[in-house]
């Protein structure tokens, strides 16, 4: 971070004379390459230097004058492209994981010949949870609370929107979709924020009527929902920006929500297994920096016998699209073996793997050939 740092001073003050324009400078395009865009320096640094948003910011104007690459534009159109996949899943995953095939779509986009590339679930959170609406009584005593339906979680992770539903509404609450579109994430780690400033305004004009203090937006995929913390105030228009500094106060990890829920006495123990369980914790960079992750281990911990240790790693190595890049892999996979990967392959089946992220989920299993769960997907099974 700190070299980054200085070759961005460097080059603002003139000092590579590479372009005459310094947000053009390929200097510092070649510096920022492999920037994971994690935000461990945003909480780490003594200078809270984000460098990830710096990196967008600069890939913008790169991209003004360079034009923008084809790998990025697919990357960042993820949700458009997960909408069309979604409409034959099994058509989409066979391409996905067949090794021929697969390899040629790697090779013809840019993405790593070694590394597995996601599916879709055979159906979407949405479509789920319109169904789910219709066969749902009507409890009109329970606590409503809204649930953000990011687009990692509605196309590929349906399985844990689904738990994280219904492990809500066991507990008493009422979850409700509210209309809102993608989160902007894939667009602002690949630096385009301008589109990424279109989606944060148009999410938060569609949720700043509805959402309250008494009636929360919560997410399960950290990197989804930590936007409305994080990017979101800073690409708000001037009018919306009262609205986004609410949402910020109002949005919260599902982890968070649960977390203050049992701290206040909503949630008990009894609710849970007394069967004994032992946890292994890997936190999202995300969550880190911006969050933490001690409302992570709080949840796990609310079953009586549930042991948590959190893995004292740092970025999984995955960080959104960087772990896919062609460029990128081996370097991906080396941050993962500096702590995560061995300390996985060191626990036995018995012991559950927990992370809340998608990409670290991910990671873990091409890593290690290990499954990684959601906290939510921990909790929902430990229900009595």
């Amino acid at each position: 971070t700190r070299g980054r740092a200085n070759i961005i001073r460097a080059v603002l003050e003139r000092r590579l004379d590479d372009n005459a324009d310094p947000l053009l400078s390929e200097s510092l395009e070649i510096a920022l390459s492999n920037c994971l865009s994690c935000k461990a320096c945003k909480s780490e640094c003594p200078s809270n230097v984000d460098m990830a948003k710096l990196k967008a910011e600069f890939l913008q104007h790169y991209y003004d004058d360079n034009g923008v690459p084809f790998r990025s534009k697919l990357i960042a159109n993820f949700n458009r492209s997960s909408q069309l996949g979604a409409l034959l899943p099994g058509i989409y995953n066979f391409v996905m994981t067949n090794s021929f095939v697969s390899g040629l779509v790697k090779r013809f986009s840019g993405f790593a010949p070694g590394r597995s590339m996601p599916t879709m679930h055979s159906t979407t959170l949405m479509s789920w949870y319109r169904k789910h609406q219709k066969e749902l009584k009507p409890n009109a005593g329970s606590r409503k609370v809204y649930l953000f339906c990011d687009e990692f979680t509605n196309f590929n992770d349906t399985k844990i929107g689904i738990q994280a539903i219904l492990l809500l509404e066991q507990l008493g609450y009422t979850v409700v979709i509210p209309e809102h579109v993608e989160s902007g994430r894939a667009w602002l780690s690949k630096g385009l924020i301008r589109q990424g400033q279109k989606i944060a305004n148009q999410n938060i004009s569609l949720l700043k009527d509805i959402v309250t203090d008494d009636s929360p937006l919560i997410g399960v995929e950290p990197s989804a929902i930590l936007t409305f913390r994080d990017e979101y105030p800073d690409l708000a228009s001037e009018a919306l920006l009262p609205a986004a500094k609410l949402l910020v106060q109002r949005a919260f990890l599902i982890d968070e929500f649960i977390a203050a829920e049992i701290e206040k006495g909503h949630i008990r123990k009894e609710q849970f297994t007394t069967s004994p369980r032992k946890i292994k914790l890997h936190g999202h960079c995300q969550q880190k920096a911006i969050s933490s992750v001690a409302p992570s281990v709080k949840l796990l911990s609310l079953p009586e016998n549930y042991t948590v240790e959190t893995i004292p790693s740092g970025c999984c190595g995955m960080a959104g699209s960087f772990g896919y890049e062609k460029e990128h892999f081996d370097l991906s996979m080396k941050i993962g073996e500096l702590v995560l990967f061995p300390t996985v392959r060191q626990q036995d089946d018995a012991v559950i793997i927990a992370a809340p992220g998608t990409s670290c989920r991910h990671q873990i299993k091409d890593g290690t050939g290990r499954k990684a769960q959601h906290p939510v997907e921990v909790l929902f099974e430990a229900l009595v």
